[in-house]
């Protein structure tokens, strides 16, 4: 059967509340320095990418000649175990302070901003009062919360034009990178211009699921309905354009550290782990993991060394570098599919390690109690043990989003149309008289 042709829409983007000078309005003291993409340990290689053919495997010192700067990097490691050993007992405790807090989170900020449901949650990077957010119908809204002018709205096509990834642009954060239904992935501003187009389908067949970008190696991923992943390099060069999965590419993540590795998962039941460097075809992928249902997503730690599943049943995995096909923990979760449903995916804290995700009570889930609640769970990422759950009796619906801000003090969570905002309830961040 002949491909369908797309439905001319209309491209131009409505704005219907701007003042990105907010931001600038955000007092300094909450404002966070950026000092680049990367995280603080670093495993990167020192070349920057000019393309695909500029990528090496950092070559390894010889066993047999041991020149000054392997001796360097050996008496570099032995250091960094003596301070991590230092360090691990202060993390635990500051996590454990953490989870304490975590008893007096409540709801302080609530938005219905979009006539259908939210489907992509992204923090500004750099003010920890700023949020934007993406729905099914197109729409993508700026929310600095911290203040109270009206936020930033760019309206969608409505029909067809969900938001199924968005990232904010580093090198310039009026900028936002976002991946659609409407068949496009593309760089636009909060102005509602588009910038640059990185994919473009033509047929209603395709569309994109899932994006991610490194802005240290200037490159994109976006991944589409049938299996394929595209990467492209900023300024809109095609890379590759290759066929990875067998079906829907729910999910593209590049290790924060290590940008060079890249998961993605499908519905095929598979989580698959590549080096960009070597990748010569489908099969070229250096680890497969296989789910027992269809996979929501594939999220890495902050530091890189862990990777976060969920599939769209009742299981929660963490897998780690040491051993990347093969689970460190499996935590049984419901939080089963549905087709009106935003996709509920498992996060990662971006300070300590705890796993954040809602709550989709299954009567045929084995530890199904009766009348329970649709909480935002929080597990230890070590030993899977639940931690401690978030629930607001006035908001009680399946939360499928949850995201902490840069900070790790505040929560958003999408729940169906409404955009909620947790926070600790004795140590209010942004109170009334500093939004002014």
């Amino acid at each position: 059967m002949a491909s369908k042709k797309r439905p001319d829409t209309q491209k131009t983007s409505e704005i219907v509340c701007l003042d990105s000078r907010s931001l600038e309005r955000e007092p300094e003291a909450k404002k966070l320095r950026v000092k680049g993409p990367g995280c603080n340990k670093r495993c990167e290689s020192d070349c920057l990418w000019e393309g695909l053919a500029s990528l090496q495997v950092p070559p390894s010192c010889s066993s047999l000649q041991v020149s000054s700067s392997c001796s360097s990097i050996v008496r570099d490691l032995y250091q960094y175990r003596l301070d991590e050993a230092a360090w691990l007992p202060l993390q635990q405790s500051l996590q454990k302070s953490f989870l304490h807090s975590l008893a007096s989170y409540q709801i302080f900020h609530k938005a219905a901003p979009f006539d259908r449901r939210v489907t992509s949650l992204a923090w500004h990077p750099t003010h920890p009062s700023t949020l934007a957010a993406g729905s099914k119908g197109g729409d993508i809204m700026l929310w600095n919360f911290g203040i109270k002018d009206k936020p930033t709205f760019i309206k969608g096509i409505g029909a067809g034009g969900s938001i199924t990834g968005l990232k904010f642009n580093l090198l310039n954060t009026n900028q936002f990178f976002a991946s659609s239904i409407e068949g496009t992935t593309k760089l636009q501003d909060f102005e509602g211009n588009t910038l640059r187009i990185f994919t473009c389908s033509d047929t209603c067949n395709i569309w994109f699921c899932s994006l991610d970008v490194s802005t240290k190696s200037r490159i994109v991923v976006t991944g589409d309905n049938v299996g394929n992943v595209i990467l492209l390099n900023t300024d809109g060069k095609e890379l590759w354009n290759l066929r990875m999965h067998k079906k829907k590419v729910t999910h593209v993540s590049l290790n924060p550290c290590c940008d060079w590795l890249l998961a993605t998962a499908s519905v095929d039941q598979t989580v698959k782990i590549w080096d960009l460097r070597q990748v010569k075809g489908k099969n070229s992928y250096l680890y497969s993991l296989l789910h027992k249902h269809p996979v929501n997503s594939a999220y890495f730690s902050s530091d890189g060394s862990r990777l976060l599943t969920t599939d769209q049943k009742n299981e929660v995995r963490v897998y780690s570098a040491s051993q990347w096909d093969n689970p460190i923990n499996r935590i049984p979760h419901p939080h089963r599919h549905f087709q009106h449903l935003t996709p509920i995916k498992a996060t990662w804290h971006p300070r300590y390690n705890l796993i954040v995700v809602g709550r989709y009570p299954d009567p045929n889930f084995e530890s199904c109690a009766p009348y329970e609640l649709r909480t935002i769970d929080i597990f230890d990422g070590n030993s899977g043990k639940m931690m401690c759950q978030l629930y607001d009796p006035q908001d009680s619906g399946i939360i499928s989003l949850n995201e902490f801000n840069p900070l790790g003090d505040t929560l958003a969570s999408a729940m169906g149309y409404h955009i909620l905002i947790w926070s600790q309830k004795e140590v209010r961040p942004w109170k009334e008289k500093e939004r002014h």
